[in-house]
This record gives structure tokens, sequence and C-alpha cells, in this order.
């Protein structure tokens, strides 16, 4: 193994509960640099009803990059309003061009300001922090990185504060999103509940410790349906015309005008939505096989230095897991967030329809992980209050 192939030559673990303790990951090499994205109030364009908006902008993050890098497997993470990366040396510079043309195009293109960041592995470990990455394989075909260490979530406090930022470029070149796209329509719950959960270890708390009450969080998930999986096996529905039209329309135009964009993939849709509504093979391409890799490449729990998941739960569960984080919480394990919500979205990135390494990101849809975070942060305030 090499720097440059340290990523690649991961081995890829299919049981996602194995990822609670640290024995699945591995340190990045120290020439690394971690880079991080997040969509400037990101709240308030939730409270606007722009969360599907923030979701395509923290998407097209990890489409841009992986664009960059021709396919080239890197580790990163999706975290609804923003998204989070790491890169050898060689594609230092790659990476800092992608954020910087990144920042002015979303500002030019959606009104809405992003910040970047990017810093050496060095200076993380040089706080007392690491960042550990694990390959979690979500099928046969796609895998996601997953983050431990500690020191993803301190570089994302630092960029929030203005440090080791990435300015915005001079011009605001439209950038490389082949592949992203948001057509489908929220996916309501089936259960009851879209639940996101954001729990973060307190940092005092033991690895071990924190990796205990994960498992004990997972097992009551694993009393849900799927596992609480919000997307059904028969995929998300596809409404005409799609939600997000418009949304891919901008961020897939280039210098195209956009109605006359938004014109293409108006007729692309229907055609789209009537493969997907008879069920109908079209060519080499089948809708149905398409869904249920769908289902099976989607990212509805991760480990980002927590645990983070969208699930579609039921009320009873609902309260056995805020009760267990609360008495957590009261223990100084733990500081966490949920918000609640009756639908989820996705947001995909798809190559190549024919091809099964499609990869789509799941969120809450009105909030999701943002609103998760956002109470996490209010209820941490609170209890620094109370002492």
């Amino acid at each position: 193994m090499t720097t440059d192939t340290f990523y690649a030559s991961l081995p890829k673990i299919r049981a996602f509960a194995s990822l609670s303790g640290p024995e699945g990951f591995a340190p990045l090499p120290p020439d690394w640099h971690l880079c991080c994205t997040d969509i400037v109030n990101s709240t308030g364009l939730v409270a606007a009803g722009r969360y599907k908006t923030v979701n395509m902008i923290g998407a097209a993050v990890i489409a841009a990059m992986r664009n960059a890098l021709q396919g080239e497997a890197f580790p990163f993470i999706f975290g609804g309003d923003g998204a989070s990366f790491a890169v050898p040396p060689r594609h230092r510079d790659t990476a800092e061009q992608v954020l910087a043309g990144l920042r002015a195009w979303t500002e030019a293109e959606y009104g809405i300001g992003l910040r970047a960041a990017m810093l050496p592995l060095a200076w993380i470990r040089a706080e007392g922090l690491d960042v550990q990455v694990a390959r979690y394989a979500v099928s046969d075909y796609a895998d996601f990185a997953m983050f431990s260490g500690g020191g993803l979530a301190w570089a994302e406090a630092q960029m929030k504060a203005g440090a080791f930022e990435v300015p915005p470029a001079l011009l605001a070149e439209p950038p490389d999103l082949a592949g992203l796209s948001c057509r489908w329509s929220n996916t309501p719950a089936r259960n009851g509940i879209i639940l996101s959960v954001v729990a973060l270890p307190a940092p005092d708390t033991k690895p071990q410790d924190f990796a205990r009450l994960s498992a004990e969080v997972l097992e009551l998930a694993g009393q849900l349906e799927g596992g609480g999986h919000p997307v059904p096996k028969t995929g998300p529905k596809l409404q005409f015309p799609p939600a997000g039209l418009h949304l891919e329309a901008q961020s897939s135009r280039g210098k195209t005008p956009l109605f006359l964009r938004k014109l293409y993939l108006f007729f692309h849709s229907a055609f789209a939505g009537l493969i997907f509504a008879t069920k109908r093979r079209a060519g080499s391409f089948d809708p149905v096989h398409y869904l249920s890799v769908l289902k099976a490449n989607s990212d509805f729990r991760k480990f980002d230095d927590g645990l983070k998941m969208t699930l579609d739960c039921t009320p009873g569960i609902r309260d056995r897991i805020r009760q267990h984080l609360e008495q957590a919480a009261a223990g100084g394990l733990v500081h966490f967030g949920l918000h609640e919500q009756n639908a989820a979205m996705v947001t995909c990135i798809v190559p190549s329809p024919l091809e099964d390494d499609h990869i789509h990101f799941v969120d809450g849809a009105a909030g999701g992980y943002t609103q998760a975070a956002a109470n996490l942060a209010a209820a941490f305030g609170s209890r620094k209050q109370e002492r």
C-alpha cells in the first residue's frame, strides 16, 4: 500500500454494526488533505422550504470531485447541508480548484453561500485528534466512507469559524456535475415517522463506550422493518413533472440557457417516468432492477465522527431511541439531536443508468440532518448553561 493507493486498498466491510468500534478503521496517511464544505445559513434555508436545494448543493461537492478524479475511489461523506472528503497529495490542487469553483458557482447559480476549507492531516494530529477511515460496502457495487477519530468534526468547526478557507474562484465557471440528479419525489414514512438521528460522543467519552452505545441504538433500529431503511423495495416514486427538475437543470446546464436545459429534462423525465410506471425494459435498461439497486446503494446510516441515521421509524422505537440517548447524555457520554418529519428525500449520483455503481444520499425531507444537528447544538448549549 502506498499513500496514493491507501483508500483503494482498504478492505470493504459489509456489516454496518461492526463499524461502531475502531477495529475496521485505518488512519489516513499523514500527507493527505482533508476538505470540508458547509452551506451558510442552512437552517434558514430549511425554514424557507429549500432543503432539496441544500441537499443538491451538498451532493454537488461529491459529484464534482468524482468527475474531476474520473471515477477514482476517494473517501467522502454526505452531511445533508455539506460534504467532506480527503485526497492524497497528488490531488490536492484539483480539490482546491473544485472547491473554489463550487463556491463561486453556488453563489452565482443559487444565491447560496458555500463554505469550504482544506487542511493537511498533520495539523489535525497536532491537536491530538485523528481522521480514521473505513469502507462500508452497501452492495457488491457501491461503498461509502465512514470517519472516526474526532478530526473531521474539529475541522468542520474550524471551517465555520473561518479557518483554513479555500477562497472562491474569481469566475463562476460551471462545474462538471454529470450524473447528479434529484428527480425522485419525497418518500412518505411507512411506519409513521422519518427520524433523523445525530449522536456524537462527548469529548471525554472512550471509543469503546461510544461503540457500545452505538451498538445498542443500532439494535433498536434493527427492530424496524428493513432496519428502518426509508426507501421501499419498489424505490421512490417519480411523479411528473419531477419536483427537482429545476434544480437538476441548474446543476447540469453548464453554459446552456436554463430554459433549454429544462425543456430537455422535461421530455427526458417524461420518457423515464413512462418506463418506471410500466416497469418494462427499454433496451438494456431494467427499471425494476435499477430500483432494487437504488435501495441497496443508499446511505441511510453512517459513522461521521458519530452515528447518523435517517430511519423510517415507529413512534415506539423513536421513544426508545430517545430514552436511550437521553440516559447516555445524562451520563456525559453523548450529545444528540433528533428531528422528525413525514418523508425522506433521495439525491442521486448516477454515472450511467446501465451500470450498478450509482449511489444515493438519503436525508429527511424537512430539515433532516441539518435540523437534527441544530437541535443537538441547542440541547448541548442548554446543558452547558445548567452546569
